[in-house]
Formats: C-alpha cells, sequence, structure tokens
C-alpha cells in the first residue's frame, strides 16, 4: 500500500510542478488517480512539507512549497 501511495504523491508533485494553486477535484480529474488515491498522496506530500493547502469558501486550493 505504501508503494502505491508514493507513486500517487510522485503523481500529485509532477502534477503541481507545473501548475499555479489547483483544486483537489482538478488535481483528481486530471490526474486520473482515485479519490482515495488523491487524498492518501495528500497526507503523504503534507507529513512531508512539500504541500501548501489553502481553503477559499469550500475549495482546497493544493500547491507546492
Amino acid at each position: 500500500m505504501a508503494d502505491t501511495i508514493g507513486v500517487a504523491a510522485g503523481k500529485i508533485w509532477e502534477y503541481l510542478n507545473n501548475k499555479d494553486a489547483t483544486s483537489v477535484s482538478k488535481v483528481t480529474k486530471e490526474t486520473g488517480l482515485s479519490k482515495n488515491e488523491v487524498q492518501r498522496a495528500i497526507g503523504w506530500l503534507a507529513k512531508e512539507d512539500k504541500l501548501n493547502i489553502e481553503t477559499e469558501g469550500r475549495t482546497e486550493l493544493l500547491s507546492l512549497k
């Protein structure tokens, strides 16, 4: 399971590396990962202190630090 989460985290990192702050739903849609995979990968990246998570209204925005 840890390998799968790590791969998903890598996909999200690569996606965000060339983007401004992006919604979680857009990351999910454009990376092709499932909602569960994205949520687990967000946790992984947040634990490694590589992710900014901001809330605008009801939308969570992700960006790299």
